[in-house]
Protein backbone atom coordinates (compact mmCIF):
# COMPACT_ATOMS: atom_id res chain seq x y z
CA UNK A 1 0.00 0.00 0.00
CA UNK A 2 2.77 2.38 0.74
CA UNK A 3 4.36 2.05 -2.79
CA UNK A 4 1.22 2.26 -4.40
CA UNK A 5 0.13 5.22 -2.39
CA UNK A 6 4.15 6.69 -3.10
CA UNK A 7 3.68 6.12 -6.89
CA UNK A 8 0.23 8.03 -6.96
CA UNK A 9 1.95 10.59 -5.17
CA UNK A 10 4.14 11.12 -7.67
CA UNK A 11 2.06 10.95 -10.50
CA UNK A 12 -0.23 13.67 -9.12
CA UNK A 13 2.83 15.79 -8.21
CA UNK A 14 3.94 15.51 -12.03
CA UNK A 15 0.34 16.24 -13.28
CA UNK A 16 0.28 19.58 -11.42
CA UNK A 17 3.74 20.31 -12.97
CA UNK A 18 2.25 19.78 -15.59
CA UNK A 19 -0.71 21.74 -15.43
CA UNK A 20 1.21 24.35 -14.14
CA UNK A 21 4.07 24.31 -17.34
CA UNK A 22 0.93 24.22 -19.78
CA UNK A 23 -0.40 27.21 -17.63
CA UNK A 24 2.56 29.25 -18.37
CA UNK A 25 3.61 28.27 -21.87
CA UNK A 26 -0.09 29.08 -23.44
CA UNK A 27 0.88 33.11 -22.14
CA UNK A 28 3.94 32.59 -23.16
CA UNK A 29 2.92 31.68 -26.98
CA UNK A 30 0.28 34.07 -27.32
CA UNK A 31 2.76 36.77 -26.74
CA UNK A 32 5.35 35.13 -29.12
CA UNK A 33 2.56 34.80 -31.38
CA UNK A 34 2.22 39.31 -31.03
CA UNK A 35 5.02 40.19 -31.12
CA UNK A 36 7.07 37.67 -33.76
CA UNK A 37 5.06 39.51 -36.83
CA UNK A 38 5.82 42.79 -35.15
CA UNK A 39 9.60 42.53 -34.94
CA UNK A 40 9.70 41.29 -38.11
CA UNK A 41 7.97 43.93 -39.83
CA UNK A 42 9.67 46.44 -37.97
CA UNK A 43 12.81 44.39 -38.92
CA UNK A 44 11.85 44.59 -42.92
CA UNK A 45 10.58 48.41 -42.65
CA UNK A 46 14.18 49.09 -41.29
CA UNK A 47 16.22 47.73 -43.83
CA UNK A 48 13.47 49.16 -46.65
CA UNK A 49 14.11 52.43 -44.72
CA UNK A 50 17.79 51.82 -45.37
CA UNK A 51 18.14 50.85 -48.45
CA UNK A 52 15.85 53.51 -50.04
CA UNK A 53 18.14 56.07 -48.11
CA UNK A 54 21.10 55.00 -49.68
CA UNK A 55 19.49 54.83 -52.93
CA UNK A 56 18.50 58.20 -52.39
CA UNK A 57 21.33 59.57 -50.96
CA UNK A 58 23.29 57.90 -53.93
CA UNK A 59 21.10 59.57 -56.20
CA UNK A 60 21.91 62.34 -54.49
CA UNK A 61 25.00 62.27 -55.23
CA UNK A 62 25.10 60.53 -58.50
CA UNK A 63 27.16 61.79 -61.73
CA UNK A 64 27.40 60.87 -65.26
CA UNK A 65 30.68 59.75 -66.02
CA UNK A 66 31.61 57.23 -69.23
CA UNK A 67 34.54 55.44 -70.21
CA UNK A 68 36.17 57.54 -71.88
CA UNK A 69 36.67 59.86 -69.03
CA UNK A 70 38.73 58.06 -67.11
CA UNK A 71 41.83 59.58 -69.09
CA UNK A 72 41.54 62.05 -67.87
CA UNK A 73 42.06 61.64 -63.61
CA UNK A 74 42.63 64.13 -61.25
CA UNK A 75 40.58 66.94 -63.21
CA UNK A 76 37.59 65.10 -62.40
CA UNK A 77 35.77 66.62 -59.31
CA UNK A 78 33.11 64.46 -57.38
CA UNK A 79 29.84 65.87 -57.08
CA UNK A 80 29.83 64.94 -53.73
CA UNK A 81 32.97 66.96 -52.57
CA UNK A 82 31.41 69.74 -54.39
CA UNK A 83 27.91 69.51 -52.69
CA UNK A 84 29.61 69.81 -49.53
CA UNK A 85 31.80 72.54 -50.44
CA UNK A 86 29.11 74.82 -50.96
CA UNK A 87 26.78 73.43 -48.49
CA UNK A 88 24.51 72.19 -50.62
CA UNK A 89 24.88 75.32 -53.14
CA UNK A 90 23.34 77.10 -50.33
CA UNK A 91 22.37 81.07 -52.06
CA UNK A 92 24.60 82.32 -49.13
CA UNK A 93 27.51 81.14 -51.12
CA UNK A 94 26.34 82.49 -54.56
CA UNK A 95 29.10 85.00 -55.85
CA UNK A 96 27.50 85.26 -59.65
CA UNK A 97 25.36 84.32 -61.81
CA UNK A 98 24.78 85.03 -65.91
CA UNK A 99 23.39 83.53 -69.15
CA UNK A 100 25.87 80.43 -68.65
CA UNK A 101 25.47 79.61 -64.74
CA UNK A 102 25.51 80.55 -61.55
CA UNK A 103 29.17 80.36 -59.24
CA UNK A 104 29.32 79.67 -55.90
CA UNK A 105 31.95 80.32 -53.53
CA UNK A 106 33.40 76.34 -51.61
CA UNK A 107 36.16 75.21 -49.36
CA UNK A 108 36.98 71.64 -50.03
CA UNK A 109 36.81 69.71 -47.25
CA UNK A 110 40.26 67.70 -47.21
CA UNK A 111 42.49 70.53 -48.72
CA UNK A 112 40.66 73.70 -47.10
CA UNK A 113 41.55 75.09 -50.28
CA UNK A 114 39.09 77.84 -51.54
CA UNK A 115 37.07 77.16 -55.05
CA UNK A 116 34.75 78.57 -57.34
CA UNK A 117 32.08 76.44 -58.50
CA UNK A 118 30.10 76.82 -61.81
CA UNK A 119 27.44 75.36 -62.57
CA UNK A 120 25.82 75.15 -66.00
CA UNK A 121 22.78 73.41 -67.65
CA UNK A 122 22.92 71.54 -70.79
CA UNK A 123 19.93 70.11 -72.45
CA UNK A 124 21.55 67.56 -74.92
CA UNK A 125 25.08 65.36 -74.47
CA UNK A 126 25.57 66.60 -78.18
CA UNK A 127 29.59 67.58 -78.07
CA UNK A 128 29.55 66.65 -74.38
CA UNK A 129 33.30 64.48 -75.33
CA UNK A 130 34.63 67.85 -77.23
CA UNK A 131 33.64 70.11 -74.28
CA UNK A 132 35.32 67.81 -71.34
CA UNK A 133 38.70 67.44 -73.65
CA UNK A 134 39.07 70.97 -74.24
CA UNK A 135 38.00 72.05 -70.49
CA UNK A 136 40.54 69.33 -69.37
CA UNK A 137 43.63 70.77 -71.79
CA UNK A 138 42.64 74.17 -70.78
CA UNK A 139 42.64 73.10 -67.54
CA UNK A 140 46.73 72.88 -68.18
CA UNK A 141 47.22 76.25 -68.49
CA UNK A 142 49.32 78.21 -66.33
CA UNK A 143 49.35 81.97 -66.40
CA UNK A 144 49.86 84.72 -63.55
CA UNK A 145 47.04 86.67 -65.61
CA UNK A 146 44.53 83.57 -65.98
CA UNK A 147 42.29 82.08 -63.55
CA UNK A 148 43.69 78.77 -63.21
CA UNK A 149 40.71 76.22 -63.90
CA UNK A 150 40.69 73.44 -61.90
CA UNK A 151 38.40 70.64 -63.21
CA UNK A 152 34.83 69.97 -63.76
CA UNK A 153 32.04 67.53 -62.50
CA UNK A 154 29.10 65.96 -64.61
CA UNK A 155 26.12 65.62 -63.09
CA UNK A 156 22.40 64.80 -65.37
CA UNK A 157 21.95 68.03 -66.93
CA UNK A 158 24.30 69.61 -65.72
CA UNK A 159 28.14 70.83 -66.39
CA UNK A 160 30.21 72.28 -63.27
CA UNK A 161 33.60 73.65 -63.53
CA UNK A 162 35.85 74.23 -60.59
CA UNK A 163 38.03 77.17 -60.78
CA UNK A 164 40.54 78.88 -57.87
CA UNK A 165 38.35 81.72 -56.09
CA UNK A 166 39.20 85.08 -56.63
CA UNK A 167 38.53 87.02 -53.52
CA UNK A 168 38.26 90.65 -54.62
CA UNK A 169 35.37 89.72 -57.39
CA UNK A 170 34.91 90.89 -60.93
CA UNK A 171 36.09 93.99 -62.24
CA UNK A 172 32.87 95.33 -63.65
CA UNK A 173 31.89 95.53 -59.55
CA UNK A 174 34.38 98.54 -59.55
CA UNK A 175 33.99 99.94 -63.30
CA UNK A 176 30.19 99.83 -63.47
CA UNK A 177 29.74 100.91 -59.41
CA UNK A 178 27.73 103.41 -58.08
CA UNK A 179 29.31 107.27 -58.16
CA UNK A 180 30.62 107.28 -54.40
CA UNK A 181 31.28 103.45 -54.75
CA UNK A 182 34.96 102.44 -54.29
CA UNK A 183 36.63 102.08 -57.80
CA UNK A 184 40.17 101.41 -59.12
CA UNK A 185 42.30 104.27 -59.92
CA UNK A 186 43.85 104.67 -62.89
CA UNK A 187 47.25 102.81 -62.13
CA UNK A 188 45.15 99.98 -60.95
CA UNK A 189 43.27 99.68 -64.03
CA UNK A 190 46.46 100.41 -66.56
CA UNK A 191 47.87 97.52 -64.56
CA UNK A 192 44.92 95.06 -64.99
CA UNK A 193 44.77 96.45 -68.53
CA UNK A 194 48.09 95.07 -69.00
CA UNK A 195 47.88 91.82 -67.46
CA UNK A 196 44.84 90.57 -69.51
CA UNK A 197 46.45 91.79 -72.76
CA UNK A 198 49.55 89.63 -71.52
CA UNK A 199 47.10 86.91 -70.85
CA UNK A 200 45.76 86.69 -74.04
CA UNK A 201 49.22 86.79 -75.74
CA UNK A 202 50.20 83.50 -73.55
CA UNK A 203 46.46 82.04 -74.95
CA UNK A 204 46.98 83.23 -78.26
CA UNK A 205 50.40 82.68 -79.28
CA UNK A 206 52.30 81.45 -76.99
CA UNK A 207 50.74 78.06 -75.40
CA UNK A 208 51.12 75.01 -77.16
CA UNK A 209 47.42 75.23 -78.47
CA UNK A 210 45.96 78.75 -79.92
CA UNK A 211 43.24 79.42 -77.32
CA UNK A 212 40.16 81.55 -78.05
CA UNK A 213 38.47 82.72 -74.86
CA UNK A 214 35.27 84.27 -76.80
CA UNK A 215 33.87 85.96 -74.06
CA UNK A 216 36.30 88.90 -72.96
CA UNK A 217 34.69 91.54 -70.64
CA UNK A 218 34.86 93.29 -67.49
CA UNK A 219 32.56 90.80 -65.65
CA UNK A 220 34.87 88.03 -66.64
CA UNK A 221 38.35 89.37 -65.25
CA UNK A 222 38.58 88.64 -61.59
CA UNK A 223 41.32 90.11 -59.08
CA UNK A 224 42.83 88.62 -56.68
CA UNK A 225 44.28 89.47 -53.06
CA UNK A 226 46.91 91.90 -54.95
CA UNK A 227 44.28 93.28 -57.13
CA UNK A 228 46.23 91.73 -60.41
CA UNK A 229 43.46 90.75 -63.18
CA UNK A 230 43.20 87.57 -64.39
CA UNK A 231 41.09 86.60 -67.10
CA UNK A 232 38.70 83.90 -65.97
CA UNK A 233 35.37 81.69 -67.04
CA UNK A 234 36.74 79.17 -69.64
CA UNK A 235 33.16 77.70 -70.19
CA UNK A 236 33.32 78.87 -73.99
CA UNK A 237 36.76 78.76 -74.62
CA UNK A 238 37.92 76.77 -77.99
CA UNK A 239 41.38 75.48 -79.14
CA UNK A 240 43.46 74.33 -82.12
CA UNK A 241 46.47 73.72 -83.52
CA UNK A 242 48.81 76.66 -84.39
CA UNK A 243 49.05 76.66 -88.20
CA UNK A 244 45.48 75.66 -88.56
CA UNK A 245 42.07 77.83 -89.02
CA UNK A 246 39.66 77.48 -86.04
CA UNK A 247 36.11 74.97 -86.76
CA UNK A 248 33.16 77.70 -87.80
CA UNK A 249 30.45 76.92 -84.65
CA UNK A 250 27.67 78.84 -83.29
CA UNK A 251 27.83 82.23 -82.09
CA UNK A 252 27.97 82.28 -78.46
CA UNK A 253 29.33 85.76 -76.54
CA UNK A 254 28.08 88.70 -75.11
CA UNK A 255 26.09 91.50 -77.55
CA UNK A 256 28.16 94.33 -77.37
CA UNK A 257 31.36 92.20 -77.44
CA UNK A 258 30.74 90.10 -80.41
CA UNK A 259 33.09 91.25 -83.72
CA UNK A 260 31.00 91.74 -87.24
CA UNK A 261 32.34 88.59 -88.66
CA UNK A 262 31.59 86.54 -85.42
CA UNK A 263 27.97 87.44 -85.88
CA UNK A 264 27.83 86.46 -89.51
CA UNK A 265 29.69 83.53 -89.54
CA UNK A 266 29.57 82.15 -85.48
CA UNK A 267 33.47 81.30 -86.35
CA UNK A 268 35.43 82.50 -83.75
CA UNK A 269 39.49 83.72 -83.88
CA UNK A 270 42.28 86.10 -82.23
CA UNK A 271 40.73 88.57 -84.46
CA UNK A 272 37.21 87.92 -82.60
CA UNK A 273 39.04 87.96 -78.94
CA UNK A 274 40.92 91.42 -80.06
CA UNK A 275 37.58 92.76 -80.76
CA UNK A 276 36.28 91.87 -77.80
CA UNK A 277 39.34 92.96 -76.02
CA UNK A 278 38.95 96.65 -77.80
CA UNK A 279 35.56 96.89 -76.37
CA UNK A 280 37.09 95.53 -72.75
CA UNK A 281 39.47 98.66 -72.95
CA UNK A 282 36.97 101.41 -73.60
CA UNK A 283 34.50 99.80 -71.07
CA UNK A 284 37.74 100.25 -68.66
CA UNK A 285 39.05 103.61 -69.49
CA UNK A 286 35.43 105.37 -69.89
CA UNK A 287 33.87 103.31 -66.93
CA UNK A 288 30.55 102.71 -69.05
CA UNK A 289 29.07 99.47 -70.92
CA UNK A 290 29.41 98.84 -74.76
CA UNK A 291 25.37 99.66 -74.98
CA UNK A 292 23.35 101.63 -73.12
CA UNK A 293 19.83 103.71 -73.27
CA UNK A 294 20.25 107.83 -73.30
CA UNK A 295 17.62 109.96 -71.96
CA UNK A 296 15.09 109.51 -74.80
CA UNK A 297 15.22 105.24 -74.45
CA UNK A 298 17.59 105.31 -77.57
CA UNK A 299 20.50 102.85 -77.70
CA UNK A 300 23.88 104.42 -77.73
CA UNK A 301 26.49 102.27 -78.30
CA UNK A 302 30.03 103.10 -76.48
CA UNK A 303 32.34 102.89 -79.38
CA UNK A 304 30.44 105.55 -81.19
CA UNK A 305 30.38 108.10 -78.59
CA UNK A 306 34.37 107.87 -78.05
CA UNK A 307 34.95 107.84 -81.95
CA UNK A 308 32.89 111.08 -81.83
CA UNK A 309 35.10 112.53 -79.35
CA UNK A 310 38.02 111.73 -81.16
CA UNK A 311 36.73 113.07 -84.00
CA UNK A 312 36.53 116.40 -82.20
CA UNK A 313 39.80 116.36 -80.57
CA UNK A 314 38.64 115.62 -77.09
CA UNK A 315 39.32 111.96 -76.29
CA UNK A 316 39.89 113.22 -72.67
CA UNK A 317 36.09 113.50 -71.86
CA UNK A 318 35.21 110.46 -72.35
CA UNK A 319 37.46 108.90 -69.37
CA UNK A 320 35.29 107.91 -66.66
CA UNK A 321 34.31 111.10 -64.72
CA UNK A 322 35.05 109.33 -61.59
CA UNK A 323 38.53 109.16 -61.75
CA UNK A 324 38.26 113.15 -61.25
CA UNK A 325 41.34 113.66 -63.36
CA UNK A 326 43.03 111.84 -61.32
CA UNK A 327 44.69 109.82 -64.08
CA UNK A 328 47.61 109.70 -66.55
CA UNK A 329 46.42 111.63 -69.93
CA UNK A 330 48.43 109.93 -72.02
CA UNK A 331 48.26 106.71 -71.16
CA UNK A 332 44.39 106.97 -70.93
CA UNK A 333 44.25 108.39 -74.58
CA UNK A 334 47.00 105.55 -75.32
CA UNK A 335 44.61 102.59 -73.97
CA UNK A 336 40.97 104.52 -75.94
CA UNK A 337 43.31 104.24 -79.27
CA UNK A 338 44.39 100.86 -79.14
CA UNK A 339 40.69 100.21 -78.08
CA UNK A 340 39.48 101.99 -80.95
CA UNK A 341 42.00 100.02 -83.36
CA UNK A 342 40.99 96.73 -82.04
CA UNK A 343 37.15 97.62 -82.77
CA UNK A 344 38.24 98.39 -86.07
CA UNK A 345 35.09 96.50 -88.14
CA UNK A 346 37.40 95.11 -90.85
CA UNK A 347 39.88 91.64 -88.69
CA UNK A 348 42.98 91.84 -91.17
CA UNK A 349 43.05 96.00 -89.98
CA UNK A 350 43.33 94.68 -86.22
CA UNK A 351 46.39 94.13 -84.05
CA UNK A 352 47.08 90.96 -82.86
CA UNK A 353 47.76 90.90 -79.31
CA UNK A 354 51.78 90.93 -79.82
CA UNK A 355 51.17 94.19 -81.24
CA UNK A 356 48.71 95.33 -78.96
CA UNK A 357 51.38 94.38 -75.65
CA UNK A 358 54.16 96.35 -77.23
CA UNK A 359 51.65 99.60 -77.73
CA UNK A 360 50.64 99.46 -74.48
CA UNK A 361 54.45 98.87 -73.00
CA UNK A 362 55.55 102.32 -75.66
CA UNK A 363 57.68 99.98 -77.87
CA UNK A 364 56.51 100.73 -81.00
CA UNK A 365 54.11 104.04 -81.77
CA UNK A 366 50.54 103.08 -82.86
CA UNK A 367 49.93 103.25 -86.43
CA UNK A 368 47.95 105.87 -88.48
CA UNK A 369 44.71 104.76 -89.90
CA UNK A 370 44.49 105.90 -93.20
CA UNK A 371 41.07 108.00 -94.04
CA UNK A 372 37.95 104.95 -95.34
CA UNK A 373 35.82 106.51 -97.50
CA UNK A 374 32.98 104.78 -97.64
CA UNK A 375 32.08 104.45 -101.16
CA UNK A 376 29.51 102.67 -103.28
CA UNK A 377 31.92 99.96 -104.10
CA UNK A 378 32.80 99.76 -100.54
CA UNK A 379 29.31 99.32 -99.12
CA UNK A 380 28.66 96.65 -101.68
CA UNK A 381 32.06 95.02 -100.47
CA UNK A 382 31.02 94.82 -96.75
CA UNK A 383 27.60 93.60 -98.08
CA UNK A 384 28.77 90.76 -99.74
CA UNK A 385 30.82 89.81 -96.57
CA UNK A 386 28.12 89.80 -94.55
CA UNK A 387 28.70 93.17 -92.88
CA UNK A 388 24.92 94.64 -93.36
CA UNK A 389 24.20 92.57 -90.18
CA UNK A 390 26.87 94.31 -88.37
CA UNK A 391 25.38 97.44 -89.61
CA UNK A 392 22.12 96.32 -87.98
CA UNK A 393 23.41 95.36 -84.66
CA UNK A 394 25.80 98.60 -84.68
CA UNK A 395 24.06 101.47 -86.91
CA UNK A 396 26.45 103.88 -86.72
CA UNK A 397 29.59 101.76 -86.35
CA UNK A 398 30.52 102.00 -89.85
CA UNK A 399 29.99 105.64 -90.55
CA UNK A 400 31.58 106.52 -87.74
CA UNK A 401 35.10 104.72 -88.69
CA UNK A 402 34.69 106.06 -92.22
CA UNK A 403 35.52 109.28 -90.23
CA UNK A 404 38.92 107.93 -89.02
CA UNK A 405 41.93 108.85 -89.92
CA UNK A 406 44.87 109.55 -87.92
CA UNK A 407 44.66 107.68 -84.64
CA UNK A 408 48.14 109.48 -83.34
CA UNK A 409 46.38 112.50 -82.86
CA UNK A 410 43.48 114.35 -80.96
CA UNK A 411 42.78 113.95 -76.99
Amino acid sequence: MDLRHKHASSIHRHLQASEVASCWIKPQSKLVAIILPIVTATFIISIGTVVVLMVRRRQRYREVCEDWESEFGPHRFSYKDLFHATEGFKSKHLVGAGGFGMVYKGVLKLSKKEIAVKRMSHASTQGIKEFVTEIVSIGKLRHRNLVQLLGYCRRKGELILVYDYMSNGSLDKYIHCEEGNPTLHWAQRFHVIKGIATGLLYLHEKWEKVVIHRDIKASNVLLDTEMNGRLGDFGLARLYDHGTDPQSTHMVGTMGYLAPELVRTGKASPHTDVYAFGMFLLEVACGQKPVKQNTEGKQVFLVDWVLEHWNNASLSKTVDTRLRGGYNTDEACLVLKIGLLCLHPFPCSRPCMRDVMQYLNGEIPLPELRTTQLSMDMQGLMHDNGFNTCVMSYPQLMSSFSAMSDLSGGR
